[in-house]
């Protein structure tokens, strides 16, 4: 049996991708809809990931506790926490639950073809019929709970992600990104903390919690990823039978919406705490960002992300040598935050005094201005392109291996309604960037998006003591 002999699913696309050597199809799940991208490939190390899109409607961390909980045990498989069970005794090759701004996703890997259909099944039962309903314990334990260490101690706030998010506030870096979203993005999902503010987390009830699970964890709003060398008929049709047909189709309202461009920029000022004998002078941090490029466009894509190293990473980058040489802070930070639907690009400087804040857009517009009329440098500007084409080519991305980074790399074309091949389809994309390297398309980006877009927000993180 083939895939185009499955009665339950329709093929939506089909094409060769020649970068990857692999069979891409896109299908649909008839009954539930259900979105399901296949890649095959003579790849001995399997993938599975299903993925849904659930973006927040406040900072109270639901997204991610969700995350923690659903792995907490499931009708099939009711122990108390399978997920350690499986990095003990499974042969997996990656396993793991992660959020973001906009989706949660649960993939998992294994060369080995009994371990590779267990860990689907585990999966598969835990999003689709966790305990959570069962044992409101899960929520606490996951999310929060007030503790008292002795009868006259003091009440307190204890759980896995609220501990969790209090260790990642603790950090201005964390902070800043985080406050960079809510100025960015103040009517849409982005400007909210899908991991959980701590101060919001404590908000959250148990019935919003679940009324999370009811409205996003449904296989009308799934996305399944299956990559690797397997009768990919066989694993449909299992999924099919075991999971998706046991469910009817439902409209689930999860589209990402559109921030409207601002008018003119926005300053927001934030704090953050330091102690009684820290400086507060020489420790403030001036971020200026830019909704930049388009998500659904494979060349935008990837030129920002040479963009970030030419103007900020390159050795001798002229924008954070501008700022280091005009004495603005002992770090300069920033880049192309992508992979959400309007992304956008930050330089921030890091250790700056408040009164510094007019020097910095002076410094930063000036240095774009200059490079935009005059040109960049077109030695560097070829070796950010050699750079990421070299780690497209070498499937090097760091984290995560290749086979698991392709399947989070679909969804930022997928997840918005585009083609989940769209950006691992790289050989034309380089091959235009290559040819606007010395045609001054980069400069043009630059202009447009970086000097000629009122759509920006400068954020200002201060000192506060205590």
């Amino acid at each position: 049996m083939t895939v185009k002999d499955l009665k339950s699913y329709q093929i939506v696309n089909e094409k060769h991708v020649k970068e990857l050597n692999s069979e891409g199809i896109l299908l649909e799940h008839k009954k539930t809809g259900a979105r399901v991208f296949l890649l095959s490939n003579d790849d001995e190390n399997k993938v599975f990931c299903i993925g849904f899109r659930t973006p927040p409607s406040d900072s109270t961390g639901v997204p991610h506790i969700m995350e923690h909980s659903v792995l907490c045990g499931s009708a099939k498989f009711p122990v108390k926490d399978p997920f350690v069970e499986l990095v003990k005794g499974s042969l997996n090759t990656f396993l793991n639950a992660m959020t973001y701004p906009d989706k949660t996703v649960y993939p998992v890997a294994s060369c080995n073809d009994k371990d590779f259909q267990n860990l689907m099944d585990v999966y598969m039962d835990a999003v689709l019929n966790p305990r959570i309903g069962k044992e409101k314990k899960i929520f606490m334990q996951e999310g929060w709970h007030y503790e008292l260490s002795e009868p006259d101690g003091e009440l307190t706030y204890n759980g896995v992600v609220y501990n969790e998010m209090k260790g990642e506030f603790s950090s201005p870096e964390s902070l800043l990104d985080r406050y960079t979203k809510a100025a960015m993005f103040p009517d849409t999902c982005y400007g909210f903390e899908s991991g959980g503010d701590p101060e919001a987390i404590v908000n959250l009830t148990y019935e919003d919690y679940l009324a999370f699970y009811k409205k996003y964890y449904h296989p009308s709003n799934s996305f399944i990823y299956l990559y690797g060398n397997m009768d990919m008929a066989e694993k449909l049709e299992w999924l099919d039978r075991e999971y998706l047909g046991k469910y009817e189709r439902e409209e689930v309202d999860s589209e990402i919406q559109i921030q409207k461009a601002f008018k003119e920029p926005v300053e927001q000022e934030y704090f953050y705490s330091v102690s009684e004998t820290d400086d507060v002078e020489n420790a403030v941090y001036l971020s200026l960002s830019t909704q930049a490029g388009n998500e659904l466009s494979p060349r935008e894509y990837i030129a920002f992300q040479v963009l970030e190293y030419v103007l900020l990473d390159a050795p001798a980058a002229p924008l954070k040598k501008a700022l280091l040489d005009a004495g603005i802070g002992d770090d300069i930070m920033g880049g192309y935050d992508n992979g959400i639907l309007q992304p956008y690009f930050t330089v921030a400087a890091k250790n700056a005094r408040k009164d510094q804040k007019g020097e910095f857009l002076a410094v930063v517009k000036g240095t774009l201005r200059k490079l935009a009329l005059g040109g960049l440098d077109e030695k560097s500007l070829r070796a950010g392109i050699n750079l990421y084409e070299f780690q497209y080519r070498e499937a090097d991305f760091g984290f995560a291996p290749k086979d698991i980074m392709y399947g989070l790399q679909c969804l930022d074309s997928w997840l918005y309604g585009g083609d989940p091949m769209m950006h691992l389809e790289y050989e034309e994309t380089f091959k235009a960037l290559k040819e606007g390297a010395g045609n001054g398309y980069f400069e043009g980006l630059i202009k447009k998006y970086l000097l000629d877009n009122p759509y920006e927000a400068l954020v200002i993180l201060s000192p506060e003591r205590n």
